[in-house]
């Protein structure tokens, strides 16, 4: 269920942070770029931080690739900006507290809110790589996900 490969990505408007510029995102507003929507449960969780710092670590593997990189939870936007304050993540962290996003990607979960999911949109807004953990703290590894990112024409 939920979106699938070669689907397009469901246009959304959230509010997020980057570094401490607040702002809308807006899907679209990256057309002509690759983008990782990278869904998680929680700010300041053990599981996501080795994510999202891991990401963070090997950034250059997205920009390499002129990929955009947005962290989508259901914390607020103050949440947001004080994880990345303390982590100094390079990306936008986008707010999703209604779940309306999360649900019309298909990743919601019981308790966590959430299901730990990437999804790669190419420059078309077209959905050409989808990963969605049933449990556990695992994720795609940014090596993995820039080479598929790579691969996208």
């Amino acid at each position: 269920m939920g979106i699938e490969i070669g689907d397009p990505a469901p246009e959304f408007t959230l509010p997020g942070v980057q570094g401490t510029d607040r702002r809308d995102y807006t899907l679209s507003e990256f057309r002509g770029r690759r983008v990782v929507l990278a869904f998680y449960p929680g700010d300041f969780t053990p599981g996501c931080t080795r994510q999202m710092c891991s990401y963070r670590d090997h950034f250059d593997d997205f920009s390499g690739v002129d990929a955009v990189v947005l962290g989508i939870s259901p914390q607020d936007v103050d949440s947001h900006e004080r994880w990345i304050e303390a982590k100094n993540l390079p990306f936008p962290l986008l707010a999703d507290p209604e779940r309306t996003v999360i649900e019309a990607y298909g990743v919601g979960a019981p308790l966590l809110g959430v299901r730990r999911s990437v999804f790669l949109v190419d420059s078309e807004g077209i959905v050409r790589y989808k990963h969605v953990a049933l449990v556990g703290v695992t994720f795609r590894r940014s090596a993995d996900l820039a080479r598929a990112l790579a691969d996208m024409h």
